[in-house]
């Protein structure tokens, strides 16, 4: 472990290395783990494999035949942010959710003990920016923050053994949406037509931590509408807009 001025350095087996900087969910610390990922994506250092973004860390995985844990930990402390940095070009998505009973089996519970009528809790959950901090548990399954103090719920006691692609759940301060069939313990409230993880494409996933999501409610008709397109291979979606410069 080599530890440099207020983030660390772990080894984590011999084939990768986590460089933390701090123990909480947090933008600041996120928007650090994301500039340092950009940071090392350009400078192509030698024996690196991949970078992985978590909320509050960095998993570096190298080749160690190409390069030692030492030698590749110093060249990543001399790149990583020393405060808060903006980080990539950042991407905002809007995605249509459609908050409707029907689709969502939490969301009458969700609303009264938020104490909202349904079509309130929709608008609230859609009025305001979501970040991505990180994907992770299904294949481009994003993990989206923060919520206001007055939709932060606990987990389920129970988790469900299934809910279906595209459903869009909350706990604590996250939003989820899952992009395959999953058991889930979040509080499901609405769910998108729209795919997250596309296997022909070049990424695989719709989303990249740092991007910003925005929900846009839509009808039961529009949601079967618009997954009748997916179905047929006939729906799109681009990012709003490719926001402004990076100083990672």
């Amino acid at each position: 472990m080599a530890t440099v001025n207020d983030f660390r350095i772990l080894a984590a087996g011999d084939a990768a290395l986590v460089v933390e900087f701090g123990d909480a969910i947090d933008r600041a610390v996120n928007d650090r783990v994301l500039a340092l990922a950009e940071r090392i994506d350009r400078a192509g250092l030698p024996g690196v494999v991949e970078t992985i973004p978590t909320f509050r860390s960095l998993m570096v995985a190298f080749d160690p035949a190409e390069i030692g844990f030492e030698a590749l930990a110093e060249q990543i402390a001399g790149l990583a942010p020393t405060e808060r940095a903006a980080r990539r070009t950042t991407r905002t998505w809007t995605l249509p959710v459609c908050y409707d009973v029907s689709l969502a089996p939490d969301l009458a519970d969700v609303a009264a003990r938020a104490g909202l009528c349904v079509e309130a809790l929709a608008a609230r959950h859609a009025s305001f920016a979501h970040h991505v901090y990180m994907l992770g548990f299904l294949p481009g399954q994003p993990y989206l923050g923060d919520l206001p103090d007055d939709l932060v719920l606990p987990r389920l006691e129970s988790p469900r053994p299934r809910v279906e692609a595209g459903s869009v759940g909350i706990a604590m301060r996250m939003t989820c949406i899952f992009p395959k069939a999953t058991p889930c313990g979040l509080r499901v409230i609405g769910r998108t037509p729209v795919p997250l993880w596309r296997p022909a494409s070049a990424n695989g996933a719709l989303l990249e931590p740092g991007d910003q999501v925005v929900f846009r409610p839509i009808a039961l008709d529009a949601f079967h509408r618009m997954a009748d397109q997916v179905a047929r291979g006939e729906l799109e979606i681009w990012p709003d807009e490719a926001a402004v410069s990076c100083a990672a």
